[in-house]
């Protein structure tokens, strides 16, 4: 999978070069989702994403759904090309996971706002909160939705001051939810690649 900057129907795989690829590589890419995954609490998965990760989904879904005319595939680089961050900040998929339904319901009503709450603090710099649901409002008046797209917008001295090997701790400040967690170096070198 070529990474280029900018996903287009013209560097995309064809569906039988993805199929190929797939086979030898899916391995590869989940290590890479895995490295950039980090659960806030017991209940929040912050799946960072990046273009790789995109790329990924958005040929598995040109795969599933057998797309392989430019109208179908320009749906699916819309959809899902926002979320690869694009030098000043970090992009994530935020899973709120319980697996018990009854319990699911109410803590997603519990957690109203919860996106909202989410923020990413890099050593020396002031906290940073996430910018959720661009796209569209995930919640209303009586719970808020399991999954969420949120952005962590950096300055320039959050960017370099990441690059030059400062910490970073991520958590959440909602009154049901409150966590924080440093972020691993792995998980924080690979973070640090998203930036310019």
């Amino acid at each position: 999978m070529q990474l280029t900057g900018h996903i287009t129907p013209d560097n995309l795989m064809s569906l039988e070069a993805y199929t190929k690829y797939r086979k030898a590589n899916k391995p590869a890419v989940i290590a890479h989702r895995k490295l950039r995954s980090v659960t806030l609490g017991e209940h929040i998965n912050l799946q960072f994403e990046s273009e790789t990760t995109i790329r990924y989904q958005i040929q598995e879904m040109l795969r599933i759904e057998k797309v392989f005319e430019e109208e179908g595939i320009l749906q699916e680089i819309e959809a899902y090309a926002p979320l690869v961050p694009d030098g000043s900040n970090w992009k994530a998929t935020m899973m709120i996971e319980y697996p018990d339904v009854n319990e699911r319901k109410r803590e997603l009503a519990r957690l109203i706002g919860v996106e909202d709450h989410m923020f990413v603090e890099v050593e020396g710099q002031p906290r940073v909160y996430a910018i959720a649901d661009e796209d569209l409002d995930r919640e209303n008046d009586e719970k808020t939705s399991a999954v969420h797209f949120v952005r962590f917008e950096l300055t320039p001295a959050m960017c370099a001051a990441v690059k030059a090997g400062a910490s970073v701790k991520m958590g959440c400040d909602h009154t049901n939810y409150p966590a924080h967690l440093s972020v691993a170096p792995e998980t924080l070198a690979s973070l640090a690649g998203d930036l310019r």
